[in-house]
C-alpha cells in the first residue's frame, strides 16, 4: 500500500437549523458534515460522485462509523478533515476527524465505506479501471 497521504480540510459553520433548543448540533448532522468533507475531498482529488458516474460507476455507502467526543454549538466553525484510507479491496474508504476550528478540540471521528456498482447495480468485486487509474496518479 502507498505512502502518500491524501487529505482534505474543509471548513463548516454550524447553522441555526442544525441545532436543538440548547444550541447544540443534533447528532445526525455530523454525518452531513462527513459528507461535506467527502465532497470536498472528491473535488480536490478528482474523485467526485460525477467522476464515478461519468465512468459508469456508482459508489453507494455501505458502512459508516462515528464516535462523538464533544459537541458543536450554533455559530461555531469546524474543520472536517477527510483522509483516504488505502485498501486493496474493491472499496472506497475514507476516515474523518471534525475539529473545533477555534479550540482545535476533536469533536467527532469516523469512517465511511463505499463499494463499486456498475450501472446495472451489480457489485464489482475488483476495482474499476477508472479507480485503478486514479490510484496510479495519487497513490505513490
Amino acid at each position: 500500500m502507498g505512502g502518500t497521504e491524501l487529505v482534505n480540510r474543509t471548513e463548516i459553520r454550524v447553522r441555526f437549523n442544525e441545532v436543538d433548543s440548547m444550541k447544540v448540533v443534533w447528532h445526525g448532522h455530523y454525518l452531513k458534515y462527513f459528507e461535506d468533507g467527502r465532497e470536498a475531498f472528491g473535488e480536490q482529488y478528482g474523485l467526485s460522485y460525477m467522476d464515478f458516474y461519468s465512468n459508469r460507476i456508482f459508489v453507494p455507502l455501505v458502512k459508516v462509523e462515528m464516535d462523538f467526543k464533544r459537541s458543536l454549538k450554533w455559530g461555531e466553525r469546524a474543520i472536517v478533515e477527510t483522509r483516504f484510507v488505502d485498501s486493496l479491496a474493491a472499496k472506497l474508504i475514507l476516515a474523518y476527524t471534525i475539529y473545533n476550528k477555534d479550540t482545535n478540540e476533536v469533536i467527532a471521528t469516523g469512517k465511511s465505506v463505499q463499494v463499486f456498482l456498475d450501472l446495472n447495480n451489480e457489485l464489482l468485486l475488483s476495482m474499476p479501471e477508472f479507480y485503478l487509474e486514479w490510484r496510479k496518479k495519487w497513490i505513490k
